[in-house]
């Protein structure tokens, strides 16, 4: 199955909608690089549609998303009465497509010499199926129909806002059908870890205690990790351990050595050298971007 994988932010934005009925003969319009996602989503009916190499049988109910970089055609004629509503939609971040399931977080952080944020970004992988039986078609089909009796308004802030709102819900409504199938043993073993990780942040946590606490070889979870989260159990531990620093730096007057001690590093120095790599920026000039006067 393909994937497209959203980095998120930016989120992908809707850009409009419509409603298609055809009869038995109709074949797709052929495209060639239209520079924007197309989802087709079929309410009767079926669409013989191709992409490049990959050929598709979209039935009622079912979903396909056409890439805007490539050449999408009909296979062939519809045999029956079809019809189909049709979403087009873009992003400014970065996308891929890919046959595996992308890691899920990607940390980032404040290049060097430059004013830090109060928070880093982090950005995230969004997995969207290209092709997909819907788990709730007339939900989808509601939202969509939704967005086109918004479109009339549509050059006003607010009903522009309300679109995209709409748009991230039947994204969600998409990646849902892949969630329930992509719930396995890599990631339930990452995601325990992760929630045991943050819960326990403050802790001296070591491989073995992590292990032997959600029940999993230390490996395992390392591997799973780096692969749900492209980072290492300790790596994980250490940016949530910066993160949370952080808070405490900007609500609190605590020494260095306090804060440290606070979100789990056994010395200050270590704590200075790790928020230092990561952030950039010492702890104590941190804090002092945002001390006023």
């Amino acid at each position: 199955m393909t994937l497209f994988h959203f980095t998120v932010p930016p989120l992908p934005h809707y850009i409009a909608s419509g409603y298609t009925e055809t009869s038995a003969g109709f074949k797709h319009p052929s495209r060639h690089r239209i520079q924007v996602f197309d989802l087709l989503v079929v309410t009767e009916g079926c669409l013989f549609m191709g992409e490049g190499e990959s050929s598709f049988e979209v039935r009622a109910g079912e979903a396909l998303i056409l890439a805007p970089d490539n050449h999408h055609y009909a296979t062939k004629e519809c045999e029956e009465a079809s019809a189909y509503y049709w979403l087009h939609f873009q992003t400014t971040g970065y996308w891929a497509a890919s046959e595996e399931y992308a890691p899920r977080i990607i940390q980032g952080r404040e290049p060097h010499g430059l004013n830090p944020q109060i928070f880093t970004t982090q950005t995230f992988i969004k997995q969207v199926p290209q092709y997909t039986k819907l788990l709730q078609p007339a939900k989808v089909i509601e939202q969509i129909q939704q967005l086109m009796e918004l479109g009339h308004g549509n050059h006003l802030s607010s009903v522009s806002w309300k679109q995209q709102i709409i748009f991230q819900e039947i994204m969600e409504q998409l990646s849902a059908s892949i969630e329930m199938q992509g719930s396995t043993p890599t990631l339930q073993c990452a995601e325990l870890a992760a929630s045991y990780l943050r819960k326990n942040y403050r802790e001296d946590i070591t491989a073995q205690q992590l292990g032997e606490s959600i029940n999993f070889h230390p490996v395992y979870i390392a591997r799973c990790m780096q692969k749900e989260f492209g980072c290492s159990p300790f790596d994980f531990l250490l940016r949530f351990r910066i993160q949370q620093s952080k808070l405490v730096l900007l609500q609190t007057n605590y020494t260095i050595a306090r804060i440290a001690e606070e979100v789990g590093f056994n010395s200050a120095a270590y704590f200075t050298s790790c928020f230092a790599k990561y952030e950039g920026i010492s702890p104590r000039k941190y804090r002092q971007r945002f001390s006023h006067g």
